[in-house]
């Protein structure tokens, strides 16, 4: 019996080592992206994963951040191919995209409303924890 409680304490071991092993991040920047068409979306260049090793990974956190002038007005989303988060802040952290696949691309994009000046974004940079 306590052979068996040793190989299943060692299995369990395993498991758990294996999928702290598994878990890792990648970061991405996108140069700034110049939002000038009012009443349309403005994506950013795609933000992609280098180097990523596992394909079976899925996101657990984004953490993000972009600067724009003071007193802009832009809407902005940070988009996966299968959904988009709203993002109220220019820098932060989410888990809103939590169990899509960590592979794929990611962009910002940017809604200047009607009657606004166009405007500059920089700094676009995601963090993505996965596991």
């Amino acid at each position: 019996m306590r052979r068996y409680a040793r190989v299943a304490l060692g299995l369990l071991v395993a498991v758990v080592f294996g999928d702290l092993q598994a878990a890792g991040s990648w970061v991405a920047n996108a140069p700034e992206t110049r939002v000038s068409l009012t009443g349309r979306e403005t994506a950013s260049d795609a933000l992609r994963p280098v180097g990523m090793q596992a394909s079976d990974q899925a996101i657990h956190s984004l953490t993000w951040r972009y600067r724009l002038a003071p007193g802009s007005n832009l809407s902005v989303r940070l988009c996966h191919p299968a959904g988009c988060v709203p993002l109220s802040a220019m820098r932060g952290t989410t888990h809103a995209l939590e169990g899509l696949a960590a592979d794929e691309a990611l962009e910002f994009r940017f809604f200047l409303p009607e009657g606004q000046r166009p405007e500059t974004v920089g700094d676009l940079q995601v963090i993505v924890n996965h596991r």
